[in-house]
Formats: structure tokens, C-alpha cells, sequence
């Protein structure tokens, strides 16, 4: 028995879930009756195939980049325009919005919102169906199949998802959405940014779409604490940041959680490293060398760590440590813990830190941490020195000897006083490899080297390369051409390699 409101012998007959429909790609509408509400009828859904895919934001006059020189690029981007662009919604999309906003209040009437929260997605579109075709028929609005599906598909987001985001969130393509208040949205696909064609109601039905993603784990977001980092169900990293700190209203930034694993085996097929390479870290990962995933923002270091974590024996006991859990490890014995912020009262946060001395007493094999930010790198490399090998962690900058530097930085800025040689000491002792991922300009993410931590000579920190992407051309339409040359060297780490049998094929990936 349903416990929604009378369905006034509607009934909801035999049609397919709600929840593997695909109402937004269908093809051309058929014609609608016109009602009073919706001057002009069916025409003003156009074929979904008619809408422009993204908004193009340079001038429509200026030629293809690839067809420009050099100078020419910078002329014209000086003087394009430096208007905000609004991601206005138009056509089919629009329409459904604004018959939602007609048909959202009524509906509500009609739904006891308790008996709502227990049903999934699929229950609540079913028990939709009729209540709408209850409340279309008394505003006199006609709608056809396809136009329906729409309307309840962005009805139940509006209830249960998040509203307008749930487009972006279901397409694959989309690697980052970036919210900048509510009337304009961004996202990435294959490396380049554009604009998106969703748009909210306003500041306020924005803000409590950010208060459901926060709420979700736990934490919250008000004037009071208007940071917050959170994730997404299925491991999306979520960042907010709210009225009076961002002044174009609420922002939301999400770094989407890829559906299909991604492996070294994937990221080679990409181009993202060569065979050899691809080798490496394979053996690196199953010998249990301890590496340091080192890149800019959106450069790929947590896809990597992710790649190179399947590598792990299943039997070893494997701890990640992060500040949003968004590792996905395949291993069985696999344990994620969280930091958890400050109350109100600026009480209980418990740190990176915190959490790495306290994963040292629960008898882990590797410990993962997600970033290394500050004074956690000193504990970090205290347990590769002293039986956690193979442990793994990112950490931000733009080359080798850079993340060697931050390192150092780092444990000094802990309340640990000992001197600087003895740091760097520490730091050749326990790291073995360093790679380094980047985006390049085109979008693409590449592994650009790979270097070994072989000692100290003095007090300098010595490393060689093993491997190096070396950029070569461009292509006409901007694509960047490069090669994964082998540096020819005998590996420092090839003893762990040999202790695990795969001395031989490391040497020759390597040579």
C-alpha cells in the first residue's frame, strides 16, 4: 500500500522502471496539444540532436587556434571578451525546468516526505507517475512520453539527488564540475574546460544542494564553517566553499571517481606511458618499493596510486589514510581511514598525522596516504625505514628534486627539532622511486619521469632517472607529441626487485 497521496484512478499501468529509462536522448517529440501554460505546444521541445552540446566562449569570428600564428593567439586573447559567461539553459531543457517549477509545490502537497526517504530512486519515480499526471492535468499541460520521462527524471533528482548536478554526474565524459555560484558551471572533458548547460534556481536551492552532498558524511557547511571537503557515494571528491568566503555565491568543486578502475595496463593504452615504463611500476608495486606519486593539481597522481595499488599482494594488510576517502583498492584486507575536522567549538579534529601514529599499532604491511601535506611526512617515512615497506603516498610539485625539497620542508615544519642533514638522510633511506605525472597543455596526462632515490653524497640528496618523457612536435590541431626514452641505466632498486624474482625482466625494461 503506498503511502503517498490519492492517485485518483491514475494508475500506473505497466510501464518500464523509471530508473533505466533514458528519457534526455530520445529522438524527435511528437506533437502535443497545446495547453494555456505552454504557448506554441510541442514545438517548443525541440530534438535534444538541434541543442548545442557546450557554449562556445571565444569570439565567432576568429579562426581555429590551429590555423593561427603565434602572435595571432595572444592578439586575439587579449582582446576577447572578459564577460562572465552564464550557463543559461535553452530549448528542450529549459522548458521541463520551468514546468517543473510549476508542478514541484503541488506535488509536495501530495507526498508525505518521511514515506518518500525510505524509497529508492526507481520506487519514488514509480510512485510519481500518476501524482504528476494528477497535477499536469490540473494545470491543463500536455506532455508527451518523452517529455514526461524528462519531468520526472528532474523531479526525483530535485527530491532525492542533486537536482542539476545529477546530469553531469552521469556522464562519463566529464572528469570535474566546477560550480561557480548558481549561474554558471564548468566542466572538464578529455582535459579541457567548458561550459555546462545547467543552471539552479538560485543561490538558496544551490546552497542546499551543497548542505545534502556534506550532510551525507557527516559533516556540515554554514556561515560559520564555510570550508568543507566531503565525497560523494561513489568516492568523488567534493570540495565547498560558501558565502562570505566565495562572493559569487556558493561554490562546488567535484573531482569525479572513475566508474571502471583505471590500471597501468589502461594508462598505457592512453599514451600515458610507454611499455617499459608501464613495467616498472608494475614490479615496483609487487616488490614493494616505496614510491612517492609526485604532480601538479589534475595531473593524475591518485589515478596512478590507485593503478599502482592493485599491484599489492592480496595477503598483505594494506592501510590508506586521506583526508576524503577516494582510494579504491581491490585488495581484501584493505582498511580506509578518514580525518575528521573540528566542531564548533574548534574540539575533536583528528589529523593525517593522528591517524599515520595510529595506523603504525595496527599491525599494517603498507600504509597509503592520499597526500602528504605537512608534518605527517616525517611519520610517513619513519614506517617505510622501519618494516612498512611498500608504502605509498602523492604529494604536490613539479618535479623530482622538488618533491625531494617539499619533503624536507615538510618534516621541518613539525615540531621535531633535528638538523637538516639528518632529514635528507632519512628521506634517501626510505623512498626508492619518484614519479612524476603531468597535464600537459593539450589536456593529456602523461608520466613524464620516473627517478630512483639512490643516497646521499654529502649533504645532497643523489637520484638518477630511469625514464623521461621528452616533447618533440605539436600537431596542427594541438595535440602534443612526445617519446618515453629509457635513460639506459642499471637500476639502484634492482635488489628488492631480485628478492622478489623479477630482477631479470626490471633489468631489461630498464636497459
Amino acid at each position: 500500500m503506498s503511502a503517498f497521496g490519492k492517485r485518483g484512478g491514475i494508475s500506473g499501468g505497466g510501464r518500464p522502471s523509471f530508473g533505466v529509462a533514458k528519457p534526455m536522448k530520445g529522438g524527435p517529440s511528437a506533437p502535443v496539444i497545446p495547453g494555456p501554460e505552454l504557448p506554441g505546444g510541442g514545438d517548443q521541445f525541440p530534438p535534444i540532436e538541434e541543442l548545442p552540446e557546450s557554449i562556445d566562449l571565444a569570439e565567432s569570428g576568429q579562426a581555429a587556434p590551429a590555423q593561427m600564428g603565434a602572435m595571432d593567439r595572444l592578439t586575439a586573447r587579449q582582446n576577447a571578451s572578459g564577460d562572465a559567461a552564464s550557463s543559461k539553459q535553452e530549448g528542450f531543457e529549459a522548458a521541463v525546468h520551468r514546468i517543473k517549477e510549476q508542478v514541484l509545490p503541488r506535488l509536495l502537497e501530495r507526498v508525505d516526505p518521511e514515506a518518500a526517504a525510505t524509497l529508492s530512486k526507481d520506487e519514488l519515480a514509480e510512485e510519481f507517475r500518476p501524482i504528476i499526471s494528477e497535477v499536469l492535468a490540473e494545470l491543463k499541460i500536455n506532455l508527451n512520453r518523452r517529455e514526461q520521462f524528462a519531468l520526472e527524471k528532474v523531479l526525483v533528482d530535485e527530491l532525492l539527488g542533486l537536482g542539476p548536478l545529477e546530469e553531469l554526474l552521469s556522464d562519463p565524459a566529464i572528469s570535474d564540475i566546477m560550480v561557480n555560484g548558481p549561474d554558471q558551471t564548468f566542466v572538464e572533458r578529455k582535459g579541457k574546460l567548458e561550459l555546462a548547460q545547467i543552471q539552479f534556481r538560485d543561490e538558496e536551492h544551490l546552497f542546499q544542494i551543497a548542505q545534502r552532498i556534506v550532510n551525507k558524511v557527516g559533516r556540515r557547511i554554514d556561515q560559520t564553517t564555510p570550508l568543507c571537503d566531503a565525497r560523494l557515494q561513489d568516492g568523488s571528491r567534493v570540495n565547498v566553499i560558501v558565502p562570505p568566503l566565495s562572493l559569487r555565491g556558493t561554490a562546488i568543486s567535484i573531482r569525479k571517481f572513475s566508474e571502471k578502475p583505471i590500471t597501468l595496463d589502461m594508462m598505457k593504452g592512453f599514451g600515458s606511458m610507454s611499455d617499459k615504463m608501464a613495467t616498472i611500476l608494475k614490479i615496483a608495486g609487487a616488490s614493494r618499493m616505496n614510491v612517492i606519486i609526485s604532480g601538479g593539481t589534475g595531473s593524475g597522481k591518485t589515478t596512478m596510486l590507485n593503478a599502482l595499488s592493485k599491484m599489492i599482494d592480496p595477503g598483505e594488510r594494506v592501510i590508506t589514510i586521506e583526508d576524503a576517502a577516494e582510494l579504491r583498492l581491490q585488495q581484501p584486507h584493505w582498511l580506509p581511514l578518514e580525518t575528521r575536522p573540528a566542531n564548533l567549538e574548534g574540539q575533536g579534529a583528528i589529523s593525517i598525522r593522528d591517524l599515520v601514529i595510529n595506523a603504525l599499532r595496527m599491525r599494517p604491511d603498507r600504509i597509503i596516504l592520499g597526500e602528504i601535506r605537512g608534518q605527517e611526512c616525517f611519520d610517513l617515512l619513519a614506517a617505510m625505514n622501519t618494516g612498512h615497506d611498500g608504502s605509498m603516498a602523492t604529494l604536490h610539485s613539479n618535479s623530482p628534486r622538488e618533491c625531494l625539497a617539499r619533503m624536507e620542508n615538510m618534516v621541518m615544519m613539525s615540531d621535531i627539532k633535528i638538523p637538516k642533514e639528518a632529514i635528507s638522510r632519512q628521506i634517501a633511506d626510505s623512498v626508492d622511486l619518484i614519479v612524476q605525472v603531468k597535464r600537459l597543455r593539450d589536456g593529456s596526462r602523461r608520466t613524464t619521469n620516473v627517478t630512483e632515490v639512490i643516497g646521499m653524497e654529502g649533504d645532497v640528496i643523489v637520484t638518477q632517472e630511469l625514464f623521461k618523457f621528452e616533447y618533440l612536435d605539436e600537431t596542427p590541431d594541438g595535440k602534443i607529441i612526445g617519446e618515453y626514452r629509457s635513460m639506459g641505466l642499471r637500476p639502484y632498486t634492482l635488489e628488492k626487485a631480485k628478492q622478489y624474482g623479477f630482477d631479470q625482466p626490471y633489468l631489461e625494461a630498464c636497459l
